[in-house]
């Protein structure tokens, strides 16, 4: 690899977890409970931009199952929170 592309991944990698760290403030004191969800969410995608970062840095292929993994759980999360705020259960327990 070479020493600019190198360079590069590192400043994207720091631009992120500034991100991140951000993020993590506007879930923690968001004005609302729909601002926290999309902030954890964002933050999903980040840790999934971050891993491709770190397999590119390393040269593997070995991290692509965890960002599908985190990617699943993060949409996951995301439905089940929209759901539980829209109707205030996620699971329903309606027997006709």
């Amino acid at each position: 690899m070479t020493d600019w592309f190198s360079m590069v991944v590192y400043i994207c990698l720091f631009v992120i977890t500034i991100s991140i760290l951000l993020l993590l403030y506007r879930a923690v004191v968001g004005p609302s409970n729909p601002d926290r969800v999309v902030a954890l969410d964002t933050i999903g995608i980040n840790l999934i931009a971050i891993t491709g970062l770190m397999a590119i840095l390393l040269d593997t292929v070995q991290l692509n199952d965890i960002i599908l993994l985190i990617g699943i759980l993060t949409f996951i999360a995301t439905v089940a929170v929209a759901k539980f705020l829209e109707k205030g259960v996620i699971i329903d327990q309606d027997r006709d």
